[in-house]
């Protein structure tokens, strides 16, 4: 008898890790930030070449920072989080100025009105 009773809390507990497991499986697009699996502090570092064109309003964009702003506004959401970043931060950049490189570099598509941080993209 004491066997059964110990056979069927094995059971149960692997009844019940595996249902838990299941869960965690279905449920972990709710753990994903703006920028899906991305590590967003990296996606940071990928926008390195906008790093002064984000701190000075009148400093000139670079055609790879133009390249790479175009590629990320498919997801503005992510932009914007990544421009909120530490690495952003530490970087000096400032969500202001950076909302405004889309417009500077004459990208035709943007999202004009999306608000990040409280400040539009233009």
């Amino acid at each position: 008898m004491e066997t059964q009773v110990k056979y069927m809390w094995v059971v149960m507990f692997v009844v019940s890790m595996s249902i838990a497991g299941l869960n965690g499986v279905e449920a972990t697009h709710d753990y994903y930030g703006p920028c899906g699996k991305h590590d967003i502090e990296k996606e940071a570092q990928k926008l390195s070449p906008c790093t002064y064109a984000a701190k000075y309003w009148r400093a000139p964009v670079s055609e790879r920072c133009c390249a790479i702003i175009e590629k990320k506004l498919s997801n503005p959401g992510c932009l914007c989080a990544i421009l909120q970043t530490r690495t952003a931060y530490d970087a000096g950049v400032r969500p202001e100025v950076a909302v405004t490189i889309p417009k500077r570099c004459n990208i035709a598509v943007r999202p004009v009105g999306h608000k990040c941080g409280g400040f539009p993209f233009v």
